[in-house]
């Protein structure tokens, strides 16, 4: 449990109020016991004042001081034992004694003090009662023989002196057991707020993430349709009225790529719909970040799963020529089958770079280069200068093509570079690692 300041603050005023109990309740019970113990000393000092002939009043007030230093147990046990052994001879502070020795064992003296003053206790009242029960056997009219006063006497010693010790022993180790239970507890509590921090931060990261790769989605499969129907919308416009059949073929592509644009939204929202099924619901509890990992898992794959792969790829470079784009698609190596994600990778990198081609290099000759090697797929897309005379296409550009195809590369631990060619052009360069699947 945490300890707050105004808990600490409070604790303060109940120790300057209280001296050293702290509580209430425990000066209570120690004033309690010094009353008694000082009522017993000054009865008892009764009696030894009659046995050494000093006046009734010194005896009794003697009694009442010594008893009294049980009110200073907690403070300072060892200094009450040592009155109890001071006045054991004058065979006074019984319930001194008996309180000052448990007090002694269960507090966090040195076992060694405690050892010792009870060694000196047990001596102590082994030869006070000694001597009395040898007096009281000599002036009996019976003789009980010479076992009776050293048996008495060490039964009476030890049944004084090692109730108190022992049990004063078990509760100082049943207190320390419960001050390192507390100890752990707290510690558990703080490691457990740790990881529950800790996990949240995890899943505001896989959010993130999980967000950062809906948008990229989204760009991937907006941008390029778009693209080519905005090509198409100005190619329609060009030749409405000198080339109506034209006209009419780019105005079929437009509906065609739009539908396609709508079909691959639905399918993406799909996915995401199916993603926010298998996430747990909120509740009362806490959600384990587990549940949290395996949903965004279960998303990302199945995103994976339906999403382009490279057999499109012929079909992609099509589209780009029907809007009037000159490029060429070259596959170099045995082609083979790699993982969903890979794959669809790929196919994202040459969308988005033709796609940056509709939009910046608009009439420039275009080359895909896709390498099937060893342990690798490679891509590379080149556009060469624009025609002169070639407007541009107009579209608008967020500066997040590029920067969406580095994080999806990054991602798989692959390798992208970017950037202008000698010639005027611009090229897009992936490698991607996978072995064949």
């Amino acid at each position: 449990m945490t300890t707050t300041g105004a808990h600490q603050a409070a604790a303060g005023v109940t120790a300057r109020t209280w001296l050293w109990w702290g509580r209430r309740r425990s000066a209570a019970l120690d004033v309690g016991l010094g009353l008694a113990s000082a009522a017993e000393c000054g009865a008892e000092g009764i009696w030894f004042a009659e046995r050494s002939g000093l006046p009734v009043a010194v005896g009794v007030l003697f009694g009442v001081i010594a008893g009294s230093a049980l009110v200073l147990r907690r403070r300072w046990p060892a200094t009450v034992v040592l009155v109890s052994l001071a006045v054991t001879p004058a065979e006074m502070g019984f319930l001194m004694g008996i309180v000052g020795l448990y007090t002694l064992a269960a507090s966090e003296a040195p076992r060694r003090v405690t050892v010792a003053l009870a060694g000196l206790s047990l001596a102590g009242t082994l030869i006070v009662t000694f001597v009395r029960t040898r007096q009281d056997v000599a002036q009996a009219d019976f003789d009980p023989g010479p076992w009776y006063v050293p048996v008495v006497s060490l039964v009476m010693s030890i049944g004084v002196t090692a109730p108190p010790l022992l049990f004063g022993l078990y509760i100082g180790a049943r207190r320390r057991l419960m001050e390192s239970l507390r100890e752990r507890a707290d510690s558990l509590e703080q490691e457990l707020d740790l990881l529950a921090d800790q996990a949240e931060q995890r899943a505001q990261w896989a959010r993130t993430e999980e967000r950062t790769r809906i948008a990229r989605e989204m760009h991937d499969v907006v941008a390029h349709r778009v693209s080519l129907m905005v090509v198409h919308a100005a190619a329609l416009q060009a030749v409405a009225l000198k080339d109506p059949q034209k006209a009419v073929k780019n105005a079929a592509l437009v509906g065609d790529m739009g539908r396609q644009a709508l079909t691959e939204l639905r399918e993406m929202l799909g996915v995401l719909r199916a993603g926010d099924e298998t996430a747990p619901r909120p509740s009362a509890e806490p959600v384990p970040l587990a549940a949290v990992a395996a949903a965004a898992a279960a998303a990302t794959a199945a995103a994976a799963d339906d999403g382009p792969c490279l057999a499109d790829l012929e079909r992609l470079v099509e589209q780009s020529r029907q809007a009037g784009m000159a490029v060429e698609l070259s596959v170099h190596g045995e082609a083979r089958a790699y993982r969903p994600e890979v794959e669809q990778a790929a196919f994202r990198v040459v969308q988005e770079a033709l796609t940056n081609v509709h939009k910046h290099a608009a009439g420039a000759r275009t080359w895909v280069r896709v390498a099937h090697r060893e342990a690798e797929i490679a891509m590379q897309v080149e556009n060469g200068p624009c025609e002169r005379g070639a407007s541009d296409a107009g579209l608008p550009s967020g500066g997040n093509g590029l920067t969406g195809m580095r994080e999806r590369v990054s991602a798989l631990g692959g390798v992208f570079v970017s950037g202008p060619t000698e010639a005027g052009g611009f090229r897009v360069s992936a490698v991607l690692p996978e072995a064949a699947g």
